[in-house]
């Protein structure tokens, strides 16, 4: 078929072939004009010294033959041609408002492994609907009705137009068959560049490259342990992690002093070691602050596995912090559905000896919200501390201040804010009640507390700037005192608490 253009923007052989096929039919040429300005609504705008693509000459080839493809597949499922390219253009409005949306919510745009989560989607839309407005939804749904309605209307039987289509599928797959494997095109995206590639080759270009990209990523080299010198204290009889849902320091999210966590404010006077979490997320990814914490890989160090590494942990079950605890009993504790991220699949794999959901703590009281409480899960962990006769790690995962965030009428002024705050505070009485309980079973503890990420509150707090959570770590003595030591302030990323942790139990590389 020959060479696709080149980034100066020649085209050869099978840019030729295209461009025939478009000279013929007058309906093509209009919907790839079309797709093309589309694409310029996605969020933020691209650059009008490209041209009227906004994008690069390669970045809009890529668009070209993605929709030639899924032209003739719509084609080849009804036989009209006017429906496939309503479909089309359809599929693509879908793609640039869900990447909007996420832009302004999230502050980052539709990424490939978003589409890993579509089951999940379905399985508990009120993660993921109440980022769109309701009128957006609404049209949506009305949108969908419409093509299922006009497809049924319009389909043709005639099989001429199904095979006209199987055979423009066919000419749009074989075309960006051979342009990736040129290596101009083999050299787009290099790097986990997710906002300048958007910028630069377009959305759905990028969702291709960047998911090409990760699929050739291997595992790494199994982990190897350090020699390591001792610890300056024996290791605990404990060690207690919470990741707390959406935790982070009111004072420093709404400028105001006086909203100053009790628990966290005297958990940082009494720590071990504490400081920011640098997490990469906002709003959302607890599985990427998850992971690092629990795997103690750099992002740097991920590639495009960055963005969703949860989908490819199982390959680097060395580096999980149980394996790194030979002899350690470990626990994972989620109140909620553990197929979520796959959790069931990947912690027995990262070397979990048990797993408990949320069918293993107690149901919210009535009034309390639609999850776990964090005094359940709180509770919980302290029994089963309490229960452990071996060294044990409990990694626990807490669900309560969970997003959206409703108005709460027991706030003199009911909104977003009051409601996120009480929530906060319930999960700074959590780590006051881990606190106490561990200092009362008389036995050696590490507990160590953290945020997963900030809060998306319409309103309220916005993507960009600072993006980093609370951490502490406290020690505790088989007495039950709280040994301070130097009270350390370290600003880490959540892998450099995976490693802070083993630092402290195992003691620091040689």
């Amino acid at each position: 078929m020959g060479d696709p253009p080149a980034q100066d923007g020649t085209v050869d052989g099978s840019a030729d072939t295209a461009s025939v096929m478009i000279d013929d039919d007058p309906a093509i040429a209009i919907l790839l004009t079309a797709a093309v300005l589309l694409d310029r609504l996605v969020s933020p705008r691209p650059q009008l010294s490209r041209g009227l693509a906004g994008r690069s000459v390669a970045g809009t080839w890529l668009l070209i033959c993605m929709v030639v493809a899924l032209q003739g597949l719509f084609l080849a499922l009804c036989g009209s041609g006017l429906v496939a390219a309503c479909l089309v253009l359809a599929v693509q409005a879908v793609l640039v408002v869900a990447s909007n949306a996420k832009r302004a919510v999230l502050g980052e745009q539709l990424l490939f492994p978003d589409f890993a989560m579509i089951r999940s989607i379905f399985n508990h839309p009120e993660f993921y609907w109440s980022a769109v407005p309701l009128w957006q939804r609404i049209a949506a749904a009305l949108a969908a009705c419409a093509l299922i309605a006009t497809l049924a209307r319009l389909f043709v039987p005639d099989a001429a137009p199904h095979a006209a289509g199987l055979a423009l599928c066919g000419l749009g797959v074989a075309l960006l068959w051979v342009t990736l494997r040129r290596p101009t095109f083999r050299a787009l995206a290099p790097g986990p560049d997710a906002a300048g590639d958007v910028d630069r080759h377009g959305l759905a270009p990028t969702l291709l490259l960047h998911w090409l990209r990760w699929r050739r990523m291997p595992d790494p080299l199994p982990c190897a342990d350090p020699q390591r010198t001792p610890a300056t204290l024996p290791a605990p009889d404990l060690i207690v992690i919470v990741q707390c849902e959406s935790f982070a320091d009111p004072v420093e999210l709404f400028a105001d002093p006086q909203l100053a966590l009790p628990a966290l404010e005297q958990a940082r006077l009494d720590a071990w070691q504490w400081g920011r979490l640098e997490v990469s997320g906002f709003g959302a990814y607890t599985m990427r602050t998850e992971y690092g914490v629990l795997w103690g890989r750099e992002e740097e160090a991920l590639g495009f596995r960055r963005y969703d590494p949860f989908l490819t942990a199982i390959g680097e079950q060395s580096y999980a912090l149980p394996r790194r605890l030979p002899g350690w009993r470990s626990l994972f504790l989620h109140p909620h559905d553990l197929r979520f991220y796959g959790r069931n699949r990947i912690m027995p794999v990262a070397g979990f000896d048990t797993l408990l959901g949320e069918a293993d703590f107690a149901p919210p009281p009535a009034g309390a919200g639609r999850y776990v409480t964090d005094a359940a899960v709180a509770d919980t962990i302290l029994a089963e501390a309490a229960a452990a006769v071996a060294p044990t790690m409990l990694y626990a995962v807490t669900i309560e201040n969970h997003g959206p965030w409703t108005p709460d009428s027991s706030e003199e002024t009911p909104d977003l804010r009051g409601s996120y705050l009480r929530l906060a505070r319930h999960g700074d009485a959590m780590l006051a009640q881990l606190r106490d309980g561990l200092t009362a079973l008389g036995r050696s503890a590490l507990l160590v507390f953290f945020g997963d990420h900030r809060p998306s509150i319409p309103g309220m707090t916005a993507p960009g700037g600072d993006r980093h959570t609370p951490y502490v770590m406290l020690r505790i003595d088989a007495a039950g005192h709280i040994i301070p030591g130097a009270n350390r302030q370290a600003n880490l990323t959540p892998a450099g608490l995976h490693h802070a942790v083993l630092d402290t139990v195992l003691g620091s590389p040689a």
